[in-house]
């Protein structure tokens, strides 16, 4: 808020000092007429009825400054000091010259009567001189609702001086700044000004709200945000706060105009192009209810028919961010309080910028948040597989609420062979870029997974790429593949916190794998560890997040988890806990303020395949080979009660060996799987991926993959180290699932 140099820090000479009228010693409230009193004073406003205005009617004539108050000739200071234009709008409506209450307009007017000598206190903007009466200043006199002769000078509201206004101000958007969110911010706009500053407001916004430079398109639409009021009329005034009289004493009361207003004002507004209230909006500074501008836009805005406060007892101000108006306030008082002033335009002013911009911020912060989440949702996998012989649970949180995007993540992959690669990974920070170049290294490591490499390969490319990208940003990464026929797994580690297994008996052991350096070091060898997985065993791989802080060490914080995990395995006794649950009592242990770093956890639950379940065999590339295979094929499903899937596998056995005989060099495998479906694997040493295509009449082959396409439930075909992999799945009949 702007302060007038005229009305601080300046002292004036005066013949006599005089004291102030009541109501303008700052601190101290002014006497309020009683409702009798004021209503004998105050005649009844043209079309207004019941001591509101009605948006519409017309404004009731106004004396001119010369009829009501003739300034003697040559007076020092009389023109000098004159109200200058009007703040508060494109209006000259309310003040004795045609102006709306102008800030410090009389502030400082000079020695009384000219004469000079004695100092004079500076008068508080908003108040008039001592010895002088401002007309006017409560509705009364030529500048006041019924246009009256001069009368005794009604106080400012609670007597409130600018440098009170300057820190009720200061408090107000102080406030108003604690809010991140639209809500907050638009919430500490409420709460800042009921009922210090008003007794109602209400909060008008754009619908859309535009972000940025974006243009919005459409019709401008204003709805309503948040209304707040006093829940009660009150009548008198309590101890002033910040320089503004507070209601005391509260009496139910529900004939107040500001009442109705608040309480039923339109939820939605279209602003019409060219229309009143647009005006109002373009001028984008605070005009009283009762100009001719506000009485025309208010209906627009409230809905017709709403009855509004007169004498200087609403405030329309526009709310404009850094670049538009993105909606409107409105301040309301009610009859048993001061009416606004002049200075008070300013003060709404400033409480309408400090708002729009928050609000303008809370926009921008509302988009990077959604580019963060949605980020975040396209880095870390939406769902995780659950392929059989392990179930999977995960966890993911970010460092904070104001940083959701990090560099942590997790991905579980299916491999050949009912195989399943465990991933987990950290780069350095919580950032876009740590996101990006996360992203990036999960990418690569889906790639490799598809490869089949083995894990401390896998390291090692991902090591390569992580220094292809050029980052001084370095990642820890853990990858491990499990093989549930072979109830093992091989785990590679590159500068990774090492995983805990909790076995089926309570006991909890942090697993011995080679530390290894960070991702991006570069020139590292990483080296690889087979460990056994029994069914019924459950392996946490976590982020570092959830083991060290400010207050803990790495290795204090994974033998806490360790503990943790034990704990919570008694209270399933025997049984392994449910994966869900547990993820969530791993996460139990960090207590308030016990995370720094985003926190990835995945949990695998080893189930195994039994061998009873697996069929496998080696077979020579010779012409004899499908017969063989068809021959072994049945044979298994009879063992199982398959037999009624006997000429499908036999059909499709036949034409995947037959393609595999014809271009492999190496012995030839075949593995058939009975899981809760019926899997086929066949494999050989030729890289080159079978391709479905559409056979030609005369085409003598080329119609095997269609007969695997047309039969089997799924199918699919995998690159590996050694070779490729073709596969097949066939659905168990009802009896045998």
């Amino acid at each position: 808020m702007t302060e007038h140099p005229n009305s601080h820090g300046r002292q004036r000479t005066a013949a006599v000092r005089q004291p102030a009228p009541p109501g303008t010693v700052p601190g101290v409230p002014a006497p309020v007429p009683g409702p009798d009193a004021a209503t004998a004073r105050l005649p009844r406003q043209p079309g207004g009825g019941g001591g509101c205005a009605v948006p519409g009617a017309e404004a009731p004539r106004e004396r001119s400054r010369a009829e009501a108050h003739p300034e003697p000739a040559g007076r020092p200071g009389g023109d000098a000091h004159a109200a200058g234009p009007a703040r508060g709008g494109p209006e000259r409506t309310g003040g004795p010259d045609g102006q709306a209450g102008v800030s410090g307009a009389v502030d400082g007017a000079g020695a009384a009567d000219g004469a000079p000598g004695a100092p004079e206190a500076p008068a508080a903007p908003g108040t008039a001189a001592a010895g002088r009466t401002r007309p006017g200043a409560d509705g009364s006199g030529p500048g006041g609702a019924d246009g009256g002769g001069a009368a005794p000078a009604s106080p400012t509201p609670a007597g409130a001086t600018g440098g009170e206004r300057l820190r009720f101000v200061g408090a107000a958007t102080r406030r108003i700044a604690r809010g991140i969110d639209l809500d907050e911010i638009v919430l500490g706009l409420c709460r800042a000004t009921v009922p210090t500053f008003a007794d109602a407001i209400l909060v008008y916004l754009r619908d859309p709200l535009p972000v940025g430079d974006e243009r919005p398109v459409g019709p401008v639409v204003l709805r309503l945000r948040r209304t707040d009021q006093l829940p009660e009329h009150v009548r008198g005034l309590g101890e002033p706060v910040g320089g503004f009289a507070v209601p005391a004493e509260p009496v139910p009361d529900r004939t107040d105009p500001a009442t109705d207003l608040a309480g039923a004002a339109a939820e939605r507004c279209e602003v019409r192009i060219g229309g009143p209230l647009a005006e109002v909006l373009r001028g984008v500074r605070p005009v009283f209810g009762d100009s001719s501008a506000a009485r025309a836009a208010l209906p627009e805005l409230l809905g017709e028919g709403r009855c509004v406060p007169d004498r200087h007892r609403t405030i329309l101000a526009p709310l404009r961010g850094r670049r538009r108006v993105i909606g409107a306030a409105v301040f309301i008082r009610r009859a048993d309080r001061p009416a606004f002033e002049g200075d008070d335009l300013l003060v709404a002013a400033q409480l309408a910028t400090h708002t729009a911009l928050g609000v303008d911020k809370a926009v921008l912060y509302g988009r990077e948040v959604y580019i963060a989440d949605e980020l975040q949702r396209t880095m870390l996998p939406d769902s995780l597989p659950q392929p059989t012989g392990v179930r999977l649970a995960s966890r993911y949180l970010p460092a904070a609420e104001t940083a959701r995007v990090g560099g942590d993540w997790y991905d579980a992959i299916p491999l050949p062979g009912n195989r399943v690669a465990l991933v987990v990974g950290d780069v350095m920070g919580h950032s876009m870029t740590s996101a990006a170049i996360m992203g990036q290294l999960r990418t690569t490591a889906q790639t490799l997974a598809g490869l089949d490499l083995p894990p401390a390969e896998v390291l090692h490319h991902l090591d390569e790429q992580a220094q292809r990208l050029g980052s001084d940003r370095m990642a820890t990464c853990l990858y491990a593949v499990y093989d549930p026929v072979a109830h093992r797994i091989v785990i590679a580690n590159a500068g990774h916190p090492p995983p805990i297994m909790l076995h089926r008996g309570g006991r909890a052991e942090v697993l011995r794998v080679p530390p290894g350096a960070p991702i991006g070091v570069g020139g590292v060898d990483f080296e690889a560890v087979e460990l056994d997985a029994p069914a019924g065993a459950t392996l946490l791989l976590y982020t570092d997040g959830l083991v060290e802080s400010r207050i803990r060490d790495v290795w204090t914080g994974i033998e806490q988890l360790r503990e943790r995990l034990i704990e919570t395995a008694r209270l399933t006794g025997p049984n392994p806990p449910p994966l869900e649950p547990l993820c969530d009592e791993v996460l139990g242990m960090l207590g308030p303020g016990d995370r720094d770093d985003d926190i990835a956890l995945l949990a695998a639950r080893f189930e195994g395949i039994a061998p009873s379940d697996v069929a496998y065999w080696f077979l020579d590339p010779r012409p004899q080979t499908a017969r063989q295979a068809r021959r072994l094929a049945r044979r298994a499903l009879t063992r199982w009660g398959l037999e009624e899937l006997s000429d499908s596998v036999e059909l499709l056995v036949s034409e995947v060996i037959t393609n595999a005989v014809r271009y492999a060099e190496r012995p030839i495998t075949l593995r058939l799987l009975r899981t809760d479906v019926l899997r086929c694997e066949v494999g050989d040493d030729v890289p080159q991926l079978p391709r479905l295509r559409q056979a030609r009449p005369s085409d003598e082959g080329g119609r095997g993959l269609y007969l695997v396409n047309r039969l089997a439930r799924r199918w699919g075909a995998t690159r590996l180290s050694t070779g490729k992999v073709v596969w097949f799945e066939l659905a168990l009949p009802a009896h045998a699932r």
